[in-house]
């Protein structure tokens, strides 16, 4: 979601911003001969990297989002665990769903799981990912045993300050974006397998911007393991929103980065990758 003038979680602005590369490792993250599986007849596309209980890494939203989101956190983590990391539907090298929602991301989340015939892993989600990660918490604790949910909201009207006027939140149009993003559109359509970026952008769009929550409130009081809420103190999502969800969230922890945006792990791979392994422990 995109709120006037500022990056949020999603499509619009924040795939304007780069990620800074600390230069710790040369390896193309995204492209680095990975593994596909069939997914409600998609083929999903994910990478593996190091040993020991497996690590599940879901990418926030956009044409520009993957695995690469990860790259500085990657070589660090994998020297802890399995790390499973896959473009989620629209992006990277995986095809496109027929549609878009939080309930769709669920679901291939899950279908990976038992795919990959995962016993117990840990999940740590960054945006569209954290609130993924959020309702796979509740879905999946037989297979998940903690989950960090990085940059998470519930709806765009919670996670704007007060003072914002909820009519002033919209998407960037397509003509607009087309305009000003002709490379990246080039390399998220040339990007093997082909992708609609209008669709993406559409579908992305309708599941942001259309629903005042994303998930009932319910979901927060049937979790039943541990959950760690993570912002940045310069997130565009409101503290207010994160101690909301840690509230509902039994036994959860809340955690806020200093000097931070939403932008977490290209900002603070170091830092977000301890936090990570000490909760894990």
């Amino acid at each position: 979601m995109i709120k006037k003038g500022i990056a949020l979680a999603l499509i619009t602005i924040q795939i304007l911003l780069p990620c800074c590369n600390t230069g710790t490792d040369n390896i193309e993250y995204g492209s680095n001969d990975g593994k596909q599986l069939i997914i409600f007849n998609k083929k999903i596309y994910y990478e593996e990297y190091g040993q020991g209980t497996p690590l599940i890494l879901l990418s926030g939203g956009g044409l520009n989002r993957s695995i690469k989101d990860f790259e500085n956190c990657i070589p660090g983590l994998a020297k802890h665990y399995r790390v499973i990391a896959p473009d989620t539907p629209g992006q990277g090298r995986s095809e496109q769903a027929d549609t878009l929602t939080y309930g769709v991301l669920l679901e291939f989340s899950s279908r990976l799981i038992d795919s990959l015939k995962i016993d117990s892993a840990y999940v740590m989600g960054w945006s569209d990912g954290a609130i993924t990660g959020i309702l796979l918490a509740e879905r999946r604790p037989d297979k998940i045993r903690k989950v960090i949910a990085v940059g998470a909201n519930n709806g765009l009207r919670r996670a704007i300050p007060p003072d914002i006027p909820i009519d002033s939140v919209y998407p960037m149009t397509l003509d607009y974006f087309e305009r000003t993003n002709k490379e990246l559109i080039e390399r998220y359509t040339n990007t093997p397998p082909g992708k609609d970026w209008k669709k993406y952008m559409n579908d992305a769009n309708a599941m942001v911007y259309q629903k005042e929550s994303y998930f009932s409130d319910s979901i927060y009081g049937r979790i039943n393991i541990p959950v760690m809420i993570v912002l940045g103190d310069q997130d565009d999502i409101i503290v207010e929103h994160g101690l909301e969800m840690h509230r509902l969230i039994k036994g959860s922890q809340f955690c806020i980065l200093p000097n931070t945006t939403h932008e977490v792990f290209a900002e603070r791979p170091d830092l977000i990758n301890k936090i990570a392994m000490d909760f894990f422990k």
